[in-house]
């Protein structure tokens, strides 16, 4: 059995994603704000998309940050700072936004 071959050393990691939904609730609850104010803070090796709906419509704005599967939910333009800031460039993402349903915490 031939033996795979082993990862290239010049492979790049995917490259982040920001995608912020576009439909209907998500829009009624401001989320082309949200998009506007991601693509007014570009970040290197950061793409920014619309996206169509992401299922999480009761807690929209959605945001979702691939390759990290980091879900944020009811973003404010005023929160994309923050994410900037602390997630996209700092690496360290914001829980105080985290979806609850997907990023679920258990206190004792």
């Amino acid at each position: 059995m031939p033996e795979s071959p082993a990862p290239e050393a010049d492979s790049q990691p995917e490259a982040r994603c920001v995608l912020v939904c576009q439909y209907q609730s998500c829009l009624r609850n401001g989320s082309a704000a949200v998009l506007a104010a991601f693509e007014a803070q570009p970040v290197a090796g950061v793409t920014v998309k619309a996206s169509s709906c992401q299922g999480q419509c009761n807690t929209g704005p959605t945001v979702r940050v691939t390759p990290d599967e980091i879900w944020y939910c009811r973003v404010k333009p005023s929160d994309v700072p923050s994410i900037v800031e602390e997630h996209l460039k700092g690496g360290k993402p914001v829980e105080a936004l985290f979806n609850p349903r997907i990023h679920m915490r258990y206190y004792y």
